[in-house]
């Protein structure tokens, strides 16, 4: 007896629901990491109704790991997980933790990590990627937004101290933490590699992270402020984004994009073309480059060479229909053999009679391609 498959209900509606009800989706205080976007972050302050429903999937899934991940550590490492930090402009919560041997002394044994952080007090960020950005990652590490975020919850540590709430109040008694460095742990969504980036805190890129939010508040509504990505289409956070229609508009004519609210004038249009040309330019410069450097390296071992690791790909089997055993199969089945060659036709006969299409290997091979990514030593 089947059932239908109408009647199951999915369970992304209940991963929506539930997301939904997380606090984060609930709180209505600007969050550090509501501050990828500085227009995104003025409508939030601004109270402004969101215009958008986008599907959540991806991100749901990245929680999903996240929440485990972050679960192991907690379990295994003694590390303080998910720990709320605010002041009166922005709050937030910290991914992880991990306390220095001096200040873990001060908090209930059963809360100490059970390797304290040999450089200091870290904060650590934990971001999913997928493959499809993981060359990125590994070759520039944390963006500039992401360096915001971390470095706004790592200020409020240093400044305010954990939040004073329910489930961490001991943590609380501590005061403000001298955070000594951050890390940002980068795991691939699709096979689970992982990248650490780790470095110093620097109080100058926290002044930086705090001027941000502040130019943010100051302004006198959210068009005021700067849109940071280049629109649905071009930028997935843009496609996501609750405020994409109230940020961009509908387009003026139905199948134009967006982004052409952008030109206001004849100046505008010549700075696009200007914009246009250039980026041509660029893009034919950089073919040129590639070019030139994949015929020098094509006769190089793979390996590694400065911060690149390079490896060969291709040269793979070809297969080729074996005609004559197409010919067999339809004698066999009673097909009638086409008097001209047709292999077309003939391929078509086996798919149409449930028959597997007979291949043979050929002589010749897939070509040599070029794989450069950066090397992690």
């Amino acid at each position: 007896m089947e059932t239908s498959v109408d009647a199951v209900p999915s369970l992304w509606v209940a991963a929506h629901d539930v997301d939904a009800r997380r606090p984060r989706s609930l709180q209505r205080q600007l969050g550090a990491s509501d501050t990828v976007c500085e227009r995104r972050a003025a409508y939030i302050l601004a109270e402004t109704a969101p215009t958008d429903e986008t599907d959540k999937r991806a991100a749901i899934l990245g929680t999903y790991i996240h929440e485990g991940l972050l679960g192991a550590a907690r379990s295994e490492y003694g590390w303080l997980v998910e720990r709320a930090v605010a002041d009166d402009t922005i709050k937030g919560h910290i991914d992880a933790v991990q306390l220095d041997a001096e200040t873990s002394a001060s908090v209930p044994a059963r809360h100490r990590p059970k390797v304290p952080a040999a450089g200091g007090v870290t904060v650590e960020d934990v971001k999913t990627k997928t493959t499809f950005l993981w060359d990125k990652v590994r070759r520039y590490g944390a963006s500039e937004a992401e360096l915001r975020q971390v470095y706004l919850y790592a200020d409020l540590l240093r400044t305010t101290g954990f939040q004073n709430v329910r489930g961490q109040r001991y943590l609380a008694k501590l005061g403000p933490l001298e955070v000594a460095r951050i890390r940002f742990r980068f795991v691939n969504r699709d096979n689970g590699e992982e990248h650490i980036q780790e470095f110093p805190f620097d109080p100058m890129e926290a002044t930086r992270a705090r001027w941000w939010v502040q130019r943010v508040r100051e302004l006198n509504s959210p068009e005021e402020a700067r849109r940071d990505f280049d629109g649905p289409g071009l930028d997935a956070i843009c496609d996501h984004c609750p405020f994409m229609t109230a940020c961009w508009g509908l387009p003026e004519r139905p199948g134009t994009p967006v982004q052409t609210v952008l030109i206001h004038d004849d100046a505008d249009r010549a700075q696009t073309l200007a914009d246009y040309v250039r980026g041509h330019e660029l893009e034919s410069q950089g073919k040129k480059i590639k070019a030139l450097a994949r015929k020098k390296i094509a006769n190089s071992e793979a390996g590694v060479y400065g911060r690149n690791e390079l490896a060969w790909g291709g040269e793979n089997p070809k297969w080729d229909l074996d005609v004559e055993a197409m010919v067999d199969l339809h004698e066999d089945a009673g097909i009638p053999v086409p008097m001209v060659p047709d292999e077309k036709r003939m391929v078509d006969n086996l798919k149409e009679a449930g028959l597997a299409v007979p291949e043979r290997k050929s002589s010749d091979t897939t070509p040599r391609t070029i794989i450069v990514r950066p090397f992690k030593a």
